[in-house]
């Protein structure tokens, strides 16, 4: 599970590994709906044709319009979403963001437990 590119823009960090990419946006960032075109773009870069999991690591607080995930829930071998918030704040938010992603989405409080969810979210999608 090595990493195998990271981008790095001005209101976000994205790491790719293998079947995942772990994003982290910056402190006081605001994504948009219009964000999806730059995350489709790297999804079918390192992805086309194969699921993968996207993993948001909450380690700084910033705001999302809930209609981004409307738009993110169309991109096609994007299964699901992992959240790891790091405040009960951030964790709120994330629970609210929830109604918005009608692909399986859930809340980890640590990576380790995200990584475990995305390999067997994979493991069902490609049995």
């Amino acid at each position: 599970m090595g990493m195998i590119h990271y981008y790095n823009y001005p209101e976000t960090e994205i790491f790719v590994f293998d079947e995942f990419l772990i994003c982290q946006i910056r402190e006081g960032a605001e994504i948009y709906p219009d964000h999806n075109l730059k995350l489709n773009d790297i999804i079918q870069t390192h992805f086309s044709g194969t699921n993968m999991v996207y993993i948001s690591n909450r380690v700084n607080s910033y705001s999302v319009d809930p209609l981004t995930y409307v738009q993110t829930e169309k991109i096609p071998n994007l299964k699901a979403i992992a959240m790891i918030p790091e405040t009960e704040l951030m964790k709120k938010s994330a629970e609210f963001e929830r109604d918005f992603y009608d692909k399986p989405y859930e809340i980890f409080s640590c990576l380790s437990d995200a990584i475990e969810w995305t390999h067997q979210i994979l493991k069902n999608c490609n049995s």
